[in-house]
C-alpha cells in the first residue's frame, strides 16, 4: 500500500519536518517527555513511555489516529508504573506493509504488556477493539481492565467514522498545518474551541502529526472483525469496567453496552454527553483510578 511521503529506510515514522508550523495561537506546549523504542518479538519497534513506580503496572493503548500524550491524563490517578505506547503506524512506532488486523494491534498491546509486566489494561475507541481481540484470545492475561469509549468488534463502523479517518488521512498527507487543523478540530467540543486550552491541544496534535504522520495502512484494519467470536469474552475472570456516553457518532453507546453484557460481571458506566476527557475529565479520572486502584 502506498505510503504518504518517501518509504523511511527502517520502517519508522512516515514523515519528518524540520520546522513544522501549526496554529500559533494559544498558550505556547510543553515538551513532551522522552520516549524510548520497545522491540518486540515480532520484530515491530514501537514507542513506549513509563512514568510512575512500582506495582501494579497498567498498560494504556490509544485510540485511531491517537498518541501518547492524549491518554496520559486517564491515567494521571492510576498507582504503580503506567506504560504508554503507540500503536505501529503512529508516532515513531515503525509501520510494516499492511495489510493489518486488529490480531496484529492485539500482539502489539501483548508485547509490551509483557515487556513491562502490567497485569491491567486500558483501551481507547481502538485500543479497547485491541485489548477485547487479546482477552478473546487469552482471556487470563490481566487482572482488570477498562474500556473507553471501546470500537465496535464486528469489523462494522460508522459512516462518520470512516469519513473522519479519510479526512485526517488525507490532511497529514498534505503535510499542511491548516488542513490537519480543520480534521482535527472535530474531537473539541465546541465549547472549547477557541480557547487556550483548545489552542494548545490543536497545536499539539498538528506539530505531531505533521512530525510523525499516520500510516494508511489503518484503514485495512476492518477489513474483519476485531473479534470474531465474541462469545469467547464470556471466559474472562477478571474484572472489567466499560465507560461509554449518548451522543457520540463514532463511538454509538449500543457497543460499550454489548461489551459489558459480554463480559462477565462488567462494570457499565454511560455519561450523558460527548468529549467525556473534555466535559468530564475530573470524574472520569477519579472513576478510572478508584477501579484500577481498589
Amino acid at each position: 500500500m502506498r505510503r504518504f511521503g518517501p518509504p523511511p529506510p527502517d520502517g519508522g515514522p512516515r514523515f519528518r519536518r524540520r520546522e513544522p508550523t501549526g496554529p500559533r495561537s494559544g498558550r505556547p506546549t510543553l515538551p513532551e517527555p522522552p520516549t524510548e523504542m520497545l522491540t518486540t518479538p515480532s520484530g515491530v519497534r514501537l514507542e513506549g513511555l513509563i512514568t510512575g513506580v512500582g506495582d501494579p503496572v497498567t498498560v494504556f493503548a490509544h485510540g485511531l489516529a491517537g498518541d501518547i500524550s492524549g491518554t496520559r491524563p486517564l491515567g494521571s490517578a492510576v498507582t504503580g508504573r503506567r506504560v504508554f505506547f503507540h500503536f505501529r503506524g503512529h508516532g515513531r512506532s515503525d509501520a510494516p506493509v499492511g495489510p493489518w488486523t486488529f490480531g496484529d494491534l492485539a500482539a502489539d498491546l501483548r508485547a509490551v504488556a509483557d515487556l513491562t509486566g502490567a497485569t491491567r489494561a486500558l483501551g481507547v475507541s481502538l485500543g479497547a477493539a485491541a485489548l477485547g481481540r487479546l482477552l478473546s484470545d487469552t482471556p487470563g492475561r490481566f487482572e482488570r481492565v477498562v474500556f473507553y469509549l471501546p470500537a465496535p468488534l464486528d469489523g462494522h463502523r460508522p459512516a462518520a467514522a470512516e469519513a473522519r479517518l479519510e479526512r485526517l488521512l488525507a490532511a497529514v498527507e498534505s503535510g499542511e498545518a491548516a488542513p490537519i487543523a480543520a480534521a482535527v478540530e472535530p474531537e473539541l467540543p465546541p465549547s472549547v474551541r477557541n480557547t487556550p486550552a483548545g489552542w494548545s491541544f490543536l497545536r499539539q496534535r498538528v506539530e505531531q502529526l505533521q512530525r510523525d504522520g499516520l500510516a494508511p495502512e489503518l484503514t485495512t484494519l476492518w477489513h474483519e472483525p476485531a473479534v470474531a467470536d465474541e462469545s469467547s469474552l464470556r471466559a474472562f475472570q477478571g474484572r472489567a469496567l466499560v465507560l461509554g456516553c449518548v451522543g457520540d457518532e463514532v463511538h454509538p453507546v449500543a457497543w460499550a453496552e454489548r461489551l459489558a453484557s459480554l463480559l462477565p460481571g462488567a462494570e457499565l458506566h454511560v455519561y450523558d454527553r460527548p468529549a467525556v476527557l473534555w466535559n468530564n475529565r475530573r470524574e472520569l479520572r477519579e472513576r478510572i483510578s478508584a477501579f484500577l486502584n481498589d
